[in-house]
């Protein structure tokens, strides 16, 4: 089992330190939020990715994909009645999936909820139809770059589009597209879901929903640090490695840290590699 630390968590040092630090505390890799390495991300040269990528296999790791798609610039949406305003995100989403791919990634987490809530003026099925129409082509361009465009349903709180496995997975099959999926962010899914987290990975795993897992807790904290026990979600996804259906990496996640990003970071991975150290020679 590979471990990914979410690269926002160790912000505000430079990318360079963040490999450093990461890879001293026992991560495979990092999963980037773009906004991190520019302002706009969209001006990443392909030098800039290929350098991201370079420097972090100089410290061991992998950049492992891609999240936080639509933070910046502002002005993007995928379910804005303008068309135009649509477009504009789509070739946004496409620069990023070139990106994910110069950079080494395997995936990309669309979450973005400020970005796909229903707009003043549209019905949730008009907001719905324009993000699946958004979504198929990340899908067309994701599976032409050799990576998964995943879409992550996120808690009622975030936004009101796609907030279970289920929408998302209808959205995935709809699409039918090998370069769109789903994936399972443990603390939507706690919020959300209405059975445990293993059942909601034994329930769509197995058929190729889901091309990813991120750990946190609904408490927004690193995975240790509220009251859901990952024991039982690591089993599985132990399991469903085993049997070959689920050959991602499970990156960490948390918002709020605690005492703060570094030791929130070091945290997560002794007590999820702790886990994994129990299951399997316990």
């Amino acid at each position: 089992m590979r471990f990914a630390l979410c690269n926002e968590v160790l912000q505000p040092l430079p990318f360079r330190d963040q490999c450093a630090l990461a890879a001293a505390q026992g991560y495979d890799g990092l999963e980037v939020a773009p906004f991190t390495l520019a302002d706009n991300p969209a001006h990443i040269s392909d030098a800039q990715a290929a350098q991201c990528r370079r420097i972090a296999q100089d410290h061991g790791l992998v950049i492992s994909g891609l999240h936080w798609l639509l933070v910046a610039p502002a002005g993007l949406s995928i379910v804005d009645a303008d068309a135009a305003v649509r477009a504009r995100t789509v070739s946004f989403m496409r620069r990023l999936i070139e990106l994910c791919a110069l950079m080494g990634g395997k995936y990309l987490v669309h979450g973005s909820p400020k970005q796909r809530s229903v707009p003043a003026g549209s019905t949730p099925a008009q907001a719905l139809e324009r993000a699946t129409e958004c979504f198929a082509q990340a899908g067309a361009a994701a599976a032409a770059a050799g990576v998964v465009y995943c879409i992550e349903p996120l808690a009622s709180r975030e936004t009101d589009l796609i907030n279970t496995v289920a929408e998302a997975a209808r959205i995935v099959d709809e699409v039918a597209s090998p370069g769109l999926r789903t994936m399972i962010d443990c603390s939507a899914a706690g919020q959300m879901e209405a059975e445990p987290i293993a059942q909601l990975m034994e329930r769509w795993m197995p058929g190729g929903h889901v091309a990813h897992v991120q750990v946190n807790d609904p408490n927004r904290r690193g995975p240790g640090q509220g009251e859901l026990r990952f024991a039982p979600i690591l089993a599985k996804l132990l399991q469903l490695e085993a049997a070959g259906q689920y050959d991602g990496v499970v990156a960490v996640e948390p918002f709020d840290y605690l005492p703060d990003g570094p030791g929130c970071a070091a945290r997560a991975i002794g007590y999820l590699t702790g886990i994994v150290e129990g299951l399997r020679h316990g």
